[in-house]
This record gives structure tokens, sequence and C-alpha cells, in this order.
């Protein structure tokens, strides 16, 4: 029988549902840990730096991937001396762009949001993003600077700068240091004062919404929720709205860090609950959750679905691993309501997925996870976008491998764009602008936060950014710069598709799409790269970039040559002639009906990051 850590519902009253939101290296996850301290939900000697970051991927990187919620109690002490305990749901939240979609779910499950400020540096372009995202849903922003001992902290200049942003007066951004814990227990004060308690109705049917998920290997598929109608309790036969599965509540609790059973969830309250489902297709993220008997009719509004930004395929280095990659993506896909993928084969890599994602790191954690999660070697294919392609007979395709690319002639090609902002130091402000126009980029507007900080807005090509845009960025700003996307339709564009022969036969892994001013650089970069790394063959071998039929490229691989005249110690001059065109003919025979076997290592060198960023897949 479990222990139930609850005996009673929580008035709705007293709970108060709020998430942190910075961008990346501003303190989140560090404010946590001092948050999990000071409440005491974590004893002293099972405390670890990053606490809430539980995968080892985030504590080697230092960057928080998925969104953790934890319940905290706190005491609020009244005026007359008394105290009443509230319990606070926090939700820490990853800060890098490729991940807004954690924070957009986030934000859906609180009514408040503590937007973290590092006292050093100052508001971030991501932190703008995760500051307007959090005003579309109307929740309460209390301001707070991050870090004030640090020697380089300037909370006055920065805290004057938030107030501008967030229309508040300066005194009232709070001043914090995460590590020491200053100011921490001010902070869950002003959480409780500001922040509105949740609103639903506590007798009527049963509604919860699903904001994320966890597969584990014993108990099967781990639902978090957040009731917003009704209660739910264990052993009850719930159902989900979107998909009419029905199944029972074995466990329901809280997180506290750790998972806790408890008598069920009331009005306002998070918390997981466990079905024993292993099926992780049952349980869908924003999807509602209702009582069988006597339960809701209108499900709650769910979230917007992602939309992919980057396409990349993915394959087992080992084809017979086809079965476990796919099984692994089902189960990430549970934890990870952003990724896309769908089967997809190969001539030159075999059987593999054609993966969308929302960016370059989340393209690299991905395959990361993949490979340690499940033990796998994975080659994943240079990244692309989806191109809309109107072909003359007025035919229109979506393309989003460069395998689909259409023969026929073309009318037009649509490509997607982006809106940019970037935060930079004002001296940096023409090179910034010269490296966006470099990227076929288009000025929207200018903004200075203060005297020596401007946002830059840009329209750029999504294709333009995902390489080494962000890298170039930082290292013509000396690290200053931060930048911002979003999608924002899309433009016509003069686009081609560059393909990689091999003894006049495409290779479809190495194909590109690229714009016809940079074709000829991707396709010089790939046919020298792959002279490099594709081993002699007994004949010669032509490496060619094209464009349609023309040729636009070309290296040639030589031939291995063997010595046919070293039997021949002397002799007429006629003799060793009749063995070398005896060799010559041979070669020729062997060149019509020789193939080349490119080696899995030359795929896997090839489509890794590379040096000038354009022929492979970019760092962030």
């Amino acid at each position: 029988m479990a222990s139930y850590a609850d005996k009673t519902f929580t008035p709705p009253e007293l709970i108060r549902n709020f998430c942190i939101i910075a961008h990346i290296d501003h303190g989140k996850s560090t404010l946590a840990d001092r948050m999990l301290q000071i409440t005491g939900v974590v004893e002293e000697r099972a405390m670890r730096a990053q606490y809430l970051d539980r995968m080892d991927i985030e504590r080697e990187r230092g960057i928080t991937i998925k969104a953790q919620n934890v319940r905290l109690p706190w005491k609020v002490a009244n005026a007359d001396g008394t105290s009443v305990e509230h319990v606070l749901h926090m939700i820490d939240t990853p800060g890098h762009v490729d991940f807004t979609y954690e924070v957009s779910r986030a934000l859906e499950a609180c009514e408040g949001a503590i937007l973290l400020v590092d006292a050093a540096q100052g508001i971030e372009a991501q932190t703008l993003a995760n500051l307007y995202l959090a005003m579309e849903k109307d929740l309460t922003i209390i301001p707070v600077l991050n870090k004030i001992d640090l020697p380089a902290a300037d909370p006055d200049r920065y805290a004057r700068e938030i107030a501008h942003i967030v229309g508040c007066d300066p005194d009232e951004v709070l001043r914090v240091s995460a590590k020491s814990g200053l100011g921490v227990g001010e902070l869950l004060d002003e959480v409780v004062r500001l922040t509105p308690p949740p609103v639903g109705v506590s007798d009527a049917p049963p509604r919860a919404m699903i904001f994320d998920s966890v597969y584990d290997t014993y108990r099967g598929v781990i639902t978090y929720v957040r009731v917003v109608d009704g209660k739910i309790t264990p052993r009850e036969r719930i159902r989900m709205m979107s998909t009419g599965a029905t199944h029972e509540i074995l466990e329901i609790g809280i997180v506290s860090p750790e998972p806790k059973a408890s008598i069920g969830l009331g009005v306002g309250e998070v918390g997981y609950l466990i079905t024993g489902v292993k099926d992780v297709r049952q349980s869908k993220v924003g999807d509602t959750i209702t009582t069988l008997r006597h339960g809701a009719t209108e499900p709650l509004t769910g979230y917007r679905e992602p939309r992919p930004m980057v396409y990349s395929g993915l394959y087992p280095v080992d084809g017979s691993d086809y079965p476990e990659l796919r099984d692994a993506l089902d189960k990430l896909q549970l934890n990870d309501a952003a990724l896309t993928y769908e089967p997809e084969t190969s001539a030159a890599l075999g059987f593999g997925f054609r993966c969308g994602y929302l960016g370059l790191l989340h393209l690299e954690i991905t395959r990361d996870r993949l490979e340690r999660e499940a033990g796998l070697d994975l080659i994943s294919t240079a990244p692309n976008v989806v191109y809309r392609v109107v072909t003359d007979d007025g035919t229109e395709l979506t393309v989003t491998n460069p395998s689909d690319w259409p023969t026929g002639k073309i009318a037009e090609v649509h490509e997607p764009v982006v809106k940019v902002t970037v935060l930079v130091p004002s001296e940096y402000i023409g090179t910034v602008m010269e490296l966006c126009q470099s990227r076929r980029g288009q000025l929207g507007g200018m903004d200075y936060l203060s005297e020596s900080r401007v946002e830059l807005r840009y329209t750029l090509p999504l294709a333009e950014i995902i390489f080494d845009f962000f890298d170039a960025l930082k290292s013509r700003t000396r690290g200053y710069a931060s930048l911002d996307y979003e999608e924002s339709g899309e433009q016509a564009a003069d686009l081609v598709k560059v393909d990689i022969m091999l003894q006049g036969e495409a290779v479809d892994a190495f194909s590109a799409i690229r714009h016809k001013d940079h074709a000829y650089a991707y396709g010089t970069a790939m046919t020298s790269k792959l002279r490099e790394l594709i081993p002699r063959q007994q004949f010669e071998v032509p490496i060619q970039a094209a464009i349609g039929s023309r040729i636009i490229a070309r290296e040639n691989i030589r031939a291995i040559r063997k010595d046919v005249l070293a039997k021949c110690y002397g002799g007429d001059i006629t003799r060793k002639r009749k063995l070398l065109e005896k060799q010559k003919e041979g070669k020729k025979r062997m060149k019509t009906i020789g193939r080349v076997e490119v080696p899995q290592e030359a795929f896997v060198a090839a489509l890794s990051t590379d040096s000038d960023g354009d022929a492979g897949k970019a760092k962030k």
C-alpha cells in the first residue's frame, strides 16, 4: 500500500503555480536549487547542483533541456504573527531558443512567471521572447535580477532596462543571489503575494491537462497533469478525450522533488498519474483527461502543435538496428513532443527516419539522447528546411529532403523565412548588419533598449541561419550578442539542387538544396572533401557536383597503379607497350562495370561538422 504524502486536498486559494523564465546561463537552475533548499524539500546531504536537471547531457552541457515541475511548501507570516502554509508548484524551464515549445507548455500550467535576468549581462533576446510568451498568456510577471553579488554586476542599470520593458518601477525589480541564497526567501513571499491562485470549479466533472509525460521501463507511461476542474483520485477509470482511450489510475501523486503518492489531485494542483500503459501513443501532450463516469464533455484548449523548422535524416550505422531506432524514437517523442519523424529509405544509407526538429541544438540533443539512452550508433544527414516547389504544370510539392526535388522544369520555389531578433552592444551594430545582409537578410527595425544596447530585427531565410549563423554572430561580437528567432511565413527564392555524383551516379545522402549564389561553394567544398575521404580504387573515379545536367565542380580520385612492367627486366619496348595497353583496356572495362564503394566512415565524416560551416551540420 502506498504511503500517501497528502491526506486532504489543498484548497485552491493556498496554491500558487509559477515558472522561471530566463536566457541560457542566467541562473534558473541555481535559483531552483536554492528554493528546494530553503523550503526544505531536499535535505542538505542529498543536495547537488542543478538538482532538477535529471539527464546526464543537461549536467554536462550546463543547460536545461526538459522543463521540470516540483511542489514546494512555503509558510507566509500574517500581520497578526500567525503563519499560513501555501503550496507552490514551480516549473524550471529551458532557456535556449530551440526549446521554446517546452517553455510555452510550462506557461499553460502557471498563473505567474519569475523573469530572471543576470545583473552582469542584462536582458537577452531569448529572455524577451519568453517574456512576450508569458504576457500573451496574461501571466503575472515578477521581474528579478540575479547574480547581484558578482563584481561585474550593475543592478541599477539593468533594473531600469527591465522596468522599461515590463512597465514597472525600477524599485519593484527584486534583487537576489541564487548562489548564496540572498533574497530568495523574500522572492518566495512575493510569489505568494503577487501570483493569483488557480481558478476552477471543485465540484464540476474532472478535467486535467497533460503537459508532459515520460516512459519508465518498469511502470510504463508516467503522465504529468495540471487539474483545472474537479478532482482525480486513485482507482478511478479515466478517459483521454482526444483518443477516447480508457485506463484505470494505479497511482496518483505529487513531485516534491521525488514522486510521492497522494489521495488525489484537486483544482489547481500539479502532479503525476500512472495507469500501467506501455503504449507510448496513448498519452498525448495537450490532451484532456476526465473520468469515465460523469466525465466532462468539453475538452480544455490544448497546446498549438509545434512546427518543425529543420529536417534531417537519421540512420543507424548498422542496418539491423532499425527496429530499435523506431522504438527509441517512439519513447523519446513521448518525452519531447516537438520531435516529428517518418520512415524513409536512402540508396546509400539504407532504412532510416526523416526527423523534424525545432533547431540545430534540438537536432544535436535528440541524436545524443538516442545514442545514450538506446545505445545506438547513428548517422544524421545534412540538415535542411521545408521548401514549397511549384512546377511548370502548376503541381505544388512540399520538399523536406533533397531527393524529393522534382526533375522537371520549376516555375518557383518558396523557402521559409524567420524574424530574427539580435540584442547587441551598440559598438557591434555595423558588423552584425553586415553579417545579416550577407545572409540575404532584410532589416525590419532597430531599437535602443538603453544607451549601450540595441535590438536589431531582421527577416532572414531559415536556411541561412541553421548552419553557422549563430557561431558567426558570436565570433563577430566577442560573444556579447544574443539571438532569438520565430517563423514568419515564406518567400520566393532562386534555389537549386546540387547533386554530388560519383562516376556519374548521384549519391542522395550528399545532395543539398542551396541558393544559386552559394551552390558553387557547396559543390567545391563537398567534392574536395570526398576526394580526401574515399579510398583510391583500381580505376580513376571522378567526383562531380552538378546542378541538373550542368557540372559546376570536379575532383578526381587517382587510380591505384599496379606495376605490370615489374617482370620485364629487358627486351623490346613493344613488349612493354603491349603490357601497358592490355592494362589500359582492363582499367577501361573495370571503369564501366566497377562500383565505387563509399565506406561508412566517409559518410560520417562528410556529413559531420564542417570547418567552413557549409557542407555539414553546424554546432550551436
